[in-house]
């Protein structure tokens, strides 16, 4: 599948703004654009944003380490804020920590356009039997 494929997958995601730029097992990326509307109280980007990315960037990382016919879902999610975001887009890579036979866990880095970590999100999904 495509990244724009994968991404139509998740509705919520496509909704909110999401993009994947690319997803491989290996390495899944994915951006969100600063706007007002994904801002808290003030001009900084929402934490909800930020992890709207980054879950989305690691499902679709976790649901390409699947074996054939498996499917996923969150079952925790782990989130370190090191920076707010003012403008600009984020970018999430994610990358598999282990693939296990009935979970898979995932680490996402949320950076800003800088470069600078926004974000480190631990992921761990279940193994959905097929």
């Amino acid at each position: 599948m495509t990244p724009e494929q994968l991404l139509a997958t998740m509705p919520f995601a496509v909704h909110t703004g999401v993009q994947l730029t690319s997803a491989t097992p290996a390495e899944t990326v994915g951006t969100l654009d600063w706007s007002e509307h994904r801002t808290t109280a003030g001009p900084g980007m929402h934490g909800g944003a930020v992890m709207t990315l980054a879950d989305s960037v690691g499902a679709v990382c976790a649901f390409l380490n699947l074996p054939p016919g498996a499917g996923t879902s969150t079952t925790s999610s782990s989130t370190v804020f090191t920076r707010g975001v003012r403008k600009g887009t984020v970018t999430a890579t994610a990358r598999p920590l282990h693939v296990g036979r009935s979970t898979i866990a995932v680490q996402v880095e949320v950076r800003d356009d800088e470069g600078r970590l926004v974000a480190q999100v631990t992921q761990s999904q279940a193994v959905l039997a097929g």
